[in-house]
């Protein structure tokens, strides 16, 4: 077999070292065909954005040798050498507008010196043009490749100093613009997406490949590729577990396929987590091992949804304004929400979103659910063993008592004036804990808040934040929510439940089975923590 690398993202290094590569030239043969073409393109962290930097830069620096028996040496690309500039922002220093200038301008010396350029501009932008155009006229048209093109913004977003930072970042890449008749090639990739207004807003000449069908599959593995690239894997990693090919692949699906960047395009896998996966022949969630972006954190806990049955519009994802951010395109931008479904709806087209696979509802899960609740590690591992244990034996007021856990610590300065931010860290918990879990859902006169459903039990959940148990439990009976699930065969329970504001914690709840002979009786309503038999 040949060895696999989650740490090599140099093209030449990894056809050197004879690591496996999956060939992606057909899809890159396809951008190179124009005579100049200037691209954006995101896609979430560890998606292989870097290695497709790199696999361009030897295209352009002509290193036909590397590609032998790969897809792009049996077309007709001419293989013509192109002086080229590669800017990788992803650790360059920012934590000023002053140490970002310095850290751009380094940058571009840095380039000119391993082209032999003598600069003399004092500016990060006029240093850029001045080594575009030095270039350009000793050695014709320019190629620029700049990865994580955001970095430096991401990390002061809903800060006092981003309007800086976007600022500088603007000024700079408008020279890509301005430069234009100097190039020949120009792709720009990040995890998202500022174009239209903010930092491109002065480059709106760019191609967006980020959520096109002829793109859509260019980083990530598909199905086949998956099947046809590691067969001795697939077969290694069902030894391991004891399980036959069949059945390895639907667990790979599970855990790592699932991600989709165009309505009607084929699924992918994450590369990296994929690979790992085969390094080290264990299912499990690597994607967590490099965090979840702060940012995002920050802006769910101030403006909670329901993550689940989730919709956005296609136009939700034509522009991004770092100053008035919206939470679902920036979860699909960055992995943590994917495209399920579309249909077209009054002229419009309306995306179903959702978790691309279970390595990400378990990551994105847990960051939110200990962030939202402020709960330690080891607390929060512990509480999620007593709920499981609850949960199994459906001793309902066990499984609530340990939910109050979650919100015990939520920080009074957080503002909750609705449900969402209770029904966010319920939808999360269940989640995280592998439990079936349906938020908001529709019946024919209703909303249920939330349904959970193991082997045997079938538990619906209504929740009050302004009002009483009784009410909840009177609305599960009004709206004939358990009618849904009558046909199941499973246990069916309803719980209505009670918040308090001023603890900001779960208060009173109910407890029933649905009854068809008999009304529902409001005089059972207790107080939460109290022995209650069903």
């Amino acid at each position: 077999m040949k060895p696999l690398t989650t740490s090599v993202y140099t093209f030449s290094k990894l056809i050197d070292g004879g690591f496996l590569y999956v060939d992606k030239t057909a899809g890159i043969y396809e951008l190179l065909r124009p005579a100049c073409g200037q691209y954006f393109f995101a896609r979430p962290r560890r998606f292989g954005k870097s290695l497709l930097i790199s696999t361009l830069k030897a295209i352009f620096l002509g290193q036909r040798e590397l590609f032998d028996g790969l897809y792009i040496t049996d077309t007709d690309y001419n293989w013509q050498t192109y002086p080229v500039i590669q800017l990788d922002l992803g650790d360059v220093e920012a934590e000023s507008a002053a140490q970002l200038k310095t850290s751009l301008l380094q940058r571009i010396r840095e380039n000119a010196v391993e082209s032999g350029v003598e600069l003399i501009a004092e500016t990060a932008a006029s240093a850029l043009r001045e080594l575009i155009v030095a270039l350009a006229d000793r050695d014709g048209k320019v190629v620029i490749l700049v990865d994580e093109y955001d970095k430096p913004l991401l990390g002061h977003l809903e800060k006092p100093t981003a309007p800086e930072i976007q600022r500088i970042l603007k000024e700079f890449y408008s020279v890509i613009k301005t430069t234009e008749p100097h190039q020949r090639f120009v792709l720009l990739t990040g995890v998202s997406k500022f174009s239209k207004v903010s930092v491109f807003s002065d480059l709106n000449n760019l191609t967006d490949l980020t959520m096109r069908k002829s793109t859509a599959t260019l980083l990530g593995y598909t199905q086949s590729e998956v099947e046809d690239n590691f067969p001795e894997y697939i077969a290694a990693l069902g030894d391991e577990l004891g399980k036959d090919r069949k059945d390895v692949l639907t667990d790979l699906r599970d855990w790592y396929n699932g991600y989709r960047f165009h309505a009607a395009a084929e699924t992918v896998y994450n590369p990296v987590s994929l690979m790992k996966c085969f390094q080290e022949y264990e299912l499990k969630n690597y994607w967590f091992e490099t965090g979840t972006p702060t940012f995002l954190v920050n802006m769910l806990r101030h403006n909670p949804i329901n993550l689940d049955n989730l919709t956005a519009a296609e136009t939700d994802f034509s522009t991004y304004e770092p100053n008035h951010l919206a939470a679902l395109p920036l979860l699909v931008q960055t992995g943590y929400l994917t495209i399920k479904n579309s249909e077209e709806f009054g002229g419009t087209r309306i995306f179903q979103l959702g978790y691309p696979n279970r390595e990400i509802a378990m990551s994105f899960s847990r960051w939110l659910v200990q962030d939202f609740s402020h709960l330690p590690g080891q607390d929060l591992t512990s509480a999620l063993q007593r709920l499981v244990a609850a949960l199994n034996e459906a001793r309902i007021d066990d499984m609530l008592e340990t939910m109050k856990t979650f919100f015990d610590k939520i920080p009074y300065e957080i503002s909750i004036k609705h449900e969402k931010y209770y029904q966010t860290i319920f939808f999360t918990v269940f989640k995280l804990i592998g439990r079936v879990i349906d938020a908001e859902v529709s019946t024919s006169i209703g909303r249920i808040d939330a349904v959970v459903k193991t082997k045997t039990d079938i538990f619906i959940f209504e929740f009050k934040l302004s009002g009483t148990a009784e009410e909840a439990m009177a609305q599960i009976y009004k709206k004939r929510y358990a009618d849904l699930y009558r046909d199941d065969g499973r246990n069916i329970t309803l719980i209505g439940a009670s918040f308090d504001q001023e603890e900001r914690n779960l208060d009173h709840w109910l407890i029933e089975k649905p009854d068809d002979t008999q009304k529902h009786n409001p005089s059972c309503v207790r107080e939460a923590g109290a022995v209650y038999d069903i």
